[in-house]
Parts: structure tokens; sequence; C-alpha cells
């Protein structure tokens, strides 16, 4: 489970860890669309992570966090075959199904907590 503790709003129920090398180079690729479930990219080094959408076929919502999972960047509603840097170093990227972050008011600044 993921939540915005700073709104309190689930993001969502169902989540995937990405911590190998392997699960980060793949994640959503070749997938079916996400509707309930979140992947989350943990990082060893807090820098500027960027996301490819190379062989994805929807759009998601991004969130960038840094160490203490505060979002430091966003972006909704990221088209395939497109790439995206945050403007702030992050330690995590969770990747949602479109329209989460706006349904759940999240933004900047925001504490997301998951177990």
């Amino acid at each position: 489970m993921i939540k915005n503790t700073s709104k309190n709003t689930l993001l969502s129920n169902n989540l995937k860890h990405c911590n190998s090398f392997f699960s980060k180079c793949k994640g959503l690729m070749f997938t079916k669309k996400l509707t309930d479930k979140a992947l989350i990219f943990t990082f060893n080094k807090e820098k500027k992570h960027s996301l490819h959408m190379f062989f994805v076929f929807y759009p998601i919502d991004v969130l960038w966090l840094d160490s203490k999972k505060q979002v430091v960047d966003l972006k909704e509603n990221f088209k395939p075959f497109s790439i995206a840097t945050p403007k702030n170093p992050a330690t995590f990227i969770i990747e949602l199904p479109q329209n989460t972050i706006n349904t759940t008011k999240t933004e900047l600044g925001d504490t997301i907590q998951w177990d």
C-alpha cells in the first residue's frame, strides 16, 4: 500500500519494488496498462534519475521522492515514447496509473509512505 500521508490519500493498494538493475531497466516496458499497481524504484544515490517511456504504450503519472520520501518533482500524463528528467535529485521514483496525482491532489513537498 502506498499513501500520501500529507493528504491522507491512498495512491495504490498494489505495489512492486524495482530494486535490481534488470527490474529498473525493464520497468513497465511491454506491459498492459496500469490500473491499480504502482512501481517503486529505489536508488542508492540521490541524483536526477531520468525516465523513458520507450515501449510503454500508455501514459502514467510519476513521482520523484528524496531520501525523506518527500515529493521533489512530479509528472502527470507521462506519454509513451518520451523522456523526463526531474528538476531535483531523488532517491525513489514511483510510477502510478494515469490521473493518480490529480485525483489524490498529490503535490510537491507531500510525504509518501509504503509498506
